[in-house]
């Protein structure tokens, strides 16, 4: 047993994600990564069955320590910390398969991760790839993790963060349709979140984040000739915050913005909707891989800021077309860890 106070390094909670998705293979892939174990002490959330097939599809052995209780961790590299999911049937779980059984682990599995960091007993929280539709089946009304997060722990101000190097990227709205996106186009909205980036940045380690914020429409609505919303809600919210001191520019076509930040003139940008802030960053960190047609690399983070705990995620899905064929990359759950203990730490002082 290892003392759980006077470690520096912090108590990471890993969630399998879909237990009929890649979810438990990248989990189990990312543990097997030296660097994690150099840099955290993780405890996986899931289950053994569906564990124990994950590593069958790995070269590396390693042992599957079941615990009740984070204070029986062992923390060594070669073992598998697993706080078990006793109420999985995995005689009900297909690999590939959307189902009420796999979206109900899933669900459980994120639950039981809110409810670590909320007592303390982990820093923070790194979620796996879950399938809304088995979510949904399983009888839990969510559109994703940031919206799981946020009703667990009574969270009214909150929102979705993606990181990529040097992609920094807010979003104004996320799960809605495109018609109520433009109608969340509002001032105080815009100020709230590009709050959340600011701190963020400053978490990250950088003193005077410089901010991006996209306009909504064509050209930034070119003074009005397409659309009214930078003049009537976006432009004011940058005066406001530059009032209050903030470092942004705004609002930028959002064709530009994205590749100015990418070579680095932002910290981080501010997008108004979902596909605007999600398209140029996973044309970032997706690459496909032409002649085999499936990703060769997958990376980016997703992480929920506002939240009084620490949640980041892969950003991308359960990929149920490749699940059980030992061929998906971690490496978007190895990044997600790294700022899991990132933000850790800054929240501890280190």
């Amino acid at each position: 047993m290892v003392s759980l106070s006077k470690n520096p390094k912090p108590i990471i909670a890993i969630t399998m994600g879909d237990p009929a998705g890649i979810g438990p293979e990248i989990a189990v892939k990312a543990l097997q990564n030296p660097k994690v174990h150099a840099i955290s002490r993780p405890v996986l959330i899931g289950n053994s069955g569906v564990i124990g097939k994950s590593l069958r599809l790995t070269p590396k052995i390693m042992d599957i320590n079941p615990i009740e209780d984070i204070a029986a961790a062992r923390f060594l590299p070669n073992t598998i910390d697993l706080i078990e999911l006793k109420r999985v049937n995995i005689n009900q779980i297909s690999m590939g398969e959307i189902s009420a059984a796999s979206g109900k682990a899933a669900f459980e599995s994120v639950i039981l991760a809110i409810e670590l960091a909320k007592t303390n007993q982990v820093q923070a929280t790194v979620t796996g790839p879950i399938n809304k539709a088995a979510i949904r089946l399983a009888g839990h009304n969510f559109s994703g993790h940031t919206e799981i997060y946020a009703h667990y722990t009574n969270t009214k101000k909150y929102a979705m963060l993606l990181v990529h190097k040097n992609l920094r990227v807010i979003h104004v709205s996320t799960h809605v349709s495109l018609k109520r996106a433009c109608q969340l186009v509002k001032k105080e909205r815009i100020v709230e979140v590009t709050g959340l980036l600011h701190a963020a940045c400053r978490q990250f380690g950088m003193p005077k984040p410089r901010i991006g914020i996209a306009g909504l429409n064509p050209h930034a609505g070119d003074s009005g000739l397409f659309g009214d919303e930078e003049i009537n809600q976006i432009t004011p919210a940058v005066d406001a915050l530059k009032s209050l001191g903030f470092s942004v520019e705004g609002p930028i076509p959002a064709d530009t913005l994205f590749s100015k930040a990418k070579g680095g003139l932002y910290d981080g940008c501010v997008a108004m909707y979902h596909d605007q802030g999600h398209i140029p960053f996973k044309f970032e960190g997706f690459q496909w891989d032409k002649k085999r047609q499936r990703m060769k690399g997958v990376q980016g983070v997703n992480i929920t800021l506002g939240l009084p705990i620490i949640r980041t995620s892969v950003d991308h899905g359960t990929a149920m077309d490749i699940a059980g064929k030992g061929i998906a990359s971690a490496d978007a759950m190895l990044l997600a860890i790294e700022y899991a203990v990132k933000m850790a730490r800054g929240n501890s002082g280190r």
